[in-house]
């Protein structure tokens, strides 16, 4: 596994040095872009629309756009001036309980491992957190990014999950037509939990698949091997019905659905 990045986590006066992987790959279908006729990939190029010019590499600068057409450049020597200030210490700013956080705060998982000289610090850190039931809140920069970072124990390792500053995460205020002040009947909340609480399982992440993802490959192949693509029917719209109607048809169907799944067990722990 590819090391991303090397730092130290601190708490107190330990310091723990680590190095970070990441925890997740892209297995999206990769499309390119082709000319239609000689199917040959597309290059992107990059023009100035002012000098009509092909533009190189070597001439292009990063800037940030503060009142509509004027700029201030960034030169690479402006940023190197804040890394002293923002190394790769990532020092715990406080300790907090996992379910005060809501999830949408939640950005992206990094494995974290110690380096050499660290084991024994991570190892300390590790069991703390398992004993306390607590995550450790920390800051880290990111390819020029800075992030909050939540530091807490999944299976037997650490991870580092950055999160959204608050002033990131939206105004639930700006969301557009929220009903408020509608009330519902006691039968229709009655049977609402009684359907959620049909529909509940044990969260078991490896029942759940990219349905699309296989399809489309499946399609990739058929067209590679030359296969006839059948286009499926468009399928029947349902006809609406009251909200009690749809609760109710509910019930039925998922209290089948338990019922087969029962006589599924009995037949397994039989034989």
């Amino acid at each position: 596994m590819h090391t991303m990045w090397k730092g130290s986590i601190s708490f107190g006066l330990v310091n723990i040095p680590i190095k970070m992987f990441a925890s997740t790959e892209d297995k999206e279908i990769k499309f390119r872009y082709l000319h239609k006729v000689c199917k040959t990939p597309l290059k992107y190029i990059r023009t100035c629309p002012t000098c009509n010019v092909e533009v190189e590499w070597g001439n292009i600068v990063r800037g940030v756009e503060y009142e509509p057409g004027r700029f201030v450049l960034i030169e690479e020597e402006d940023l190197a001036i804040l890394e002293p200030e923002y190394n790769k210490a990532i020092e715990i700013i406080d300790f907090v309980n996992l379910s005060e956080i809501d999830p949408i705060y939640f950005d992206k998982s990094y494995y974290l491992s110690p380096q050499d000289t660290g084991a024994k610090a991570y190892s300390l850190l590790r069991q703390g957190l398992k004993e306390t039931g607590k995550i450790g809140i920390a800051k880290i920069v990111l390819r020029s990014k800075q992030s909050l970072a939540a530091i807490r124990v999944y299976q037997n390792l650490l991870v580092l999950e950055t999160l959204h500053f608050p002033d990131e995460v939206r105004s639930v205020d700006l969301v557009p037509e929220i009903p408020q002040n509608i009330e519902v009947s006691k039968k229709e909340l009655s049977m609402a939990i009684q359907l959620i609480e049909n529909l509940s399982a044990p969260f078991e992440p490896e029942k759940y698949t990219d349905d699309y993802r296989e399809a489309l490959r499946e399609l990739i192949n058929k067209k590679i091997e030359g296969e006839e693509i059948e286009i499926p029917k468009e399928a029947p719209q349902k006809n609406i019905i009251d909200l009690m109607q749809a609760l109710q048809a509910s019930l039925e169907q998922t209290k089948e659905k338990k019922k087969n799944k029962k006589g599924r067990k009995k037949k397994t722990t039989a034989s």
